[in-house]
């Protein structure tokens, strides 16, 4: 058989993987442990150990275990065994578990066959599926169900597993004498997209086709793992320093202007196998952070890039990153609002607490009115251009600055915006220098929408 097979665990505690359900405490762990599981929906991506916890299940429980796969079966013998599960219970009170591979092959109209059996505990139904149960699973049988979700294994678990193969003579390769360096080792566990079936076929492969030496080990380079894993074994490492590295070249690289450079980074994130959804959040946070107001466009392309990865996926979703990143690198920059809410928060944090202006708070109630709630209040809509001379902020800090634009790109019109509406301001608070009221000025409170 081939190795990914020979490898399966035979036990819970073999096991690796899937902490959040079968760790100690888990629900799905207690639910093996205790042989009282109900019906259930494994989902999760290829190699994750669907299967291979139905396996486990089926050796531990008591109750009839019935497995095949939807691809090569039908309702046909679904019914069959529904059959037969329905004269065992009757016949010395046994539980049939009956577990369906690729559950989601089965259309809609052939699931219905499974509910009556499910409803009255005829059998308990364990479906494995790689694709998200609320799309392909009817609802009268995901209402019946337990949804575990299974998760991609991480680069150290799969690392765990193919350390076992590789010591492993009973079902193993040590057999074979296999050398390899942990480095080696660790971008196997990186680059197999956290499928273990894939990451032990490889490594067979990497084995078997590697040229023994005089003492008949094998040693196994970078070559035969390229070949085996068929696609470039790239130096990168989600969980180490070169991500770190990357992710600040390419932050770096859009801050410059530079818009090859921070394609060739990008790229180099993504064929190493970097989550996209990731660097989509951390194009957004580039967009407010050094675009900003600048060009605020660049936050609405930002956004999109990470609805269309989310939307398509991968490796359709790289071109919508492209086209940000590139975006970004040829935008016009401004920290401005980086700094701005960077002296807000400090403002925040150091100074007291202070009371909101009387005038700017809504008096929802007649008491709020009575005690001055709104009072003095004045609605910018009544005035020129839409501003007053209203203070909006505690007496304190009446006169700090946060935001101050830069010259570049579309902040050059917000600032010349701004310095206009200062001068209106300044023009509202004459009269009042001079005892007269300003235009439309009021006291009488208004409702806040």
């Amino acid at each position: 058989m081939p190795l990914a097979e020979r490898m399966r665990p035979r036990s819970l505690d073999e096991f690796v993987g899937q902490e959040s359900i079968l760790g100690e405490g888990g629900l799905l762990r207690s639910l093996i442990a205790e042989d009282k599981l109900s019906s259930a929906i494994f989902w999760g991506p290829p190699g994750s150990g669907k299967t291979t916890l139905a396996r486990i299940i089926a050796a531990g429980t008591s109750a009839e275990f019935v497995a095949f796969s939807a691809v090569t079966s039908g309702v046909r013998d679904v019914r069959r065994i529904i059959k037969e599960a329905a004269l065992m219970r009757r016949h010395d009170g046994r539980r049939s578990i009956l577990f369906i591979d690729e559950v989601h092959r089965f259309n809609k109209a052939q699931q219905d066959a499974f509910l009556p059996a499910v409803e009255d505990g005829t059998i308990v139904l364990i479906g494995a599926t790689t694709e998200n149960p609320s799309f392909e699973v009817i609802t009268p049988l995901l209402s019946r169900t337990k949804v575990f979700v299974f998760e991609s294994l991480a680069a150290n678990e799969i690392e765990v597993i193919l350390r076992r193969a590789l010591e492993d003579e009973e079902r193993g390769l040590a057999n074979w004498k296999p050398v390899l360096d942990d480095a080696l080792l660790r971008k196997i566990a990186d680059h197999c997209d956290g499928d273990a079936r894939v990451a032990l076929t490889a490594l067979e492969l990497a084995t078997l086709t590697a040229p023994p030496s005089a003492d008949g080990s094998r040693r196994i380079g970078e070559e035969q793992m390229v070949a085996a894993l068929g696609r470039k074994m790239l130096a990168y490492d989600k969980d180490g320093e070169e991500h770190f590295n990357i992710i600040s070249a390419l932050h770096k690289s859009m801050r410059n202007s530079d818009p090859d450079a921070s394609l060739y980074w990008l790229t180099r994130m993504l064929e190493g196998g970097e989550d996209p959804l990731y660097i989509a959040r951390r194009v957004v946070r580039f967009a407010s952070e050094d675009v900003g107001l600048a060009d605020p466009r660049a936050l609405q392309v930002a956004v999109a890039a990470q609805q269309a990865v989310h939307f398509v996926g991968m490796p359709e979703g790289n071109l919508a990153l492209a086209e940000a990143v590139v975006y970004m690198a040829t935008a016009p920059k401004s920290n401005a609002l980086y700094r701005a809410y960077g002296k807000a928060r400090s403002d925040v944090r150091h100074t007291r607490d202070e009371p909101v202006p009387m005038a700017v708070r809504n008096p929802v109630t007649r008491l709020m009115r009575e005690v001055g709630y709104g009072e003095g209040y004045k609605y910018a809509h009544e005035y020129p251009e839409a501003a007053t001379d209203l203070q909006c902020l505690p007496d304190s800090l009446a006169h700090r600055r946060y935001y101050e634009p830069t010259h570049r790109g579309f902040e050059k019109t917000i600032g010349e915006r701004m310095v206009f509406l200062e001068r209106m301001r300044k023009k509202l608070r004459r009269p009042e220098r001079t005892g007269k009221k300003s235009p439309k000025s009021t006291n009488k409170a208004r409702k806040v929408e």
